[in-house]
């Protein structure tokens, strides 16, 4: 059985952040049960979790539902992460989740990137900002990542062939690698343990 977390972190309803992550975690699933059937897919949306992020990242005592989606991770054979582009670079409640992680516990988990933007020029997203990011968390970047700006919509049929080669080549590192075993190695903190100490 093969486990995947989705992560999104678009602020609108609809999003394109969610739609492109759907379809990423879709092509993901097919791909990997062509290798290896029964893959399961956990959706985070962090625009659910905003508030518990930032009382997190003042307080560092993670609500009930961070805490969940912090095992959610902790359990992910795979990791799709999918922000719109803020400013050139990934949302602020993108980054602050990621910084509320144990700094280990991305490290030898294979991560599918995407973003979305308005425009074409936002392209280089992935490449400048959020392979340095998941480059120092230490975990396995697919090396092909999805960027979709709106008039890619409009375009499905050469938005659909770059998302299935990233699935693909996403599911090929899932298949090879062993984030069970970092799993195994790290432990989730004992919250209560901390603020007792």
């Amino acid at each position: 059985m093969t486990h995947l977390v989705l992560v999104t972190a678009g602020t609108g309803t609809p999003s394109s952040s969610r739609l492109l992550g759907e379809r990423l975690a879709q092509a993901s699933v097919a791909a990997l049960d062509s290798l290896r059937p029964g893959t399961t897919v956990t959706h985070l949306e962090l625009r659910t979790l905003a508030v518990d992020l930032a009382q997190h990242s003042a307080t560092r005592v993670p609500s009930d539902a961070l805490q969940a989606a912090m095992t959610a991770m902790l359990s992910a054979d795979g990791v799709i992460a999918v922000t719109p582009v803020y400013n050139g670079s990934y949302t602020g409640v993108f980054k602050l989740f990621f910084d509320a992680l144990d700094t280990e516990l991305m490290r030898g988990r294979p991560v599918l990137l995407g973003a979305t933007g308005g425009t074409a020029r936002h392209s280089f997203v992935i490449d400048h900002a959020l392979v340095p990011l998941f480059f120092y968390l230490k975990a396995p970047v697919a090396p092909v990542g999805v960027y979709a700006a709106t008039e890619d919509w409009g375009d499905t049929g050469r938005l659909d062939q770059r998302i299935q080669a990233a699935a693909a080549a996403f599911a090929t590192l899932v298949s090879a690698s062993s984030p069970s075993k970092v799993s195994a190695e790290f432990q989730a903190p004992n919250f209560e343990d901390l603020l007792r100490g």
